[in-house]
């Protein structure tokens, strides 16, 4: 399991790659389920060009653990990774990367 908080742009496939190959887990998922969260240049009608977003990062740490322990509780998964990303952020950047490994594809969409 593995979740942190970006200060910078990352590429969500490159980082799921990634840690799939640090995993271990290699022979034994069947299956890959993600979620990428992005950042649009709008908001109730209005455009919008970039954001801040700020954190208090030991309570977004704690609470991003937290959601991995508890999808780890609820379906059987062999692995996670949860990026959430602060800082400035412009259109098109990925915000949140989530993605959970599982020997079957019911617990990764899960």
């Amino acid at each position: 399991m593995s979740s942190h908080i970006a200060q910078d742009a990352f590429d969500p496939w490159q980082e799921i790659v990634q840690h799939q190959q640090k995993s271990g887990f290699d022979s034994q998922f069947g299956a890959t389920a993600s979620f990428i969260g992005s950042m649009r240049d709008f908001n109730e009608n209005a455009d919008v060009s970039r954001m801040e977003l700020e954190h208090y990062p030991a309570m977004t740490q704690r609470y991003l653990d937290k959601l991995e322990r508890q999808a780890k509780e609820r379906w059987n998964l062999l692995d996670t990774l949860i990026i959430h990303r602060v800082g400035e952020i412009n259109p098109a950047d990925p915000i949140v990367l989530i993605a959970c490994w599982s020997a079957h594809r019911r617990a990764a969409l899960d």
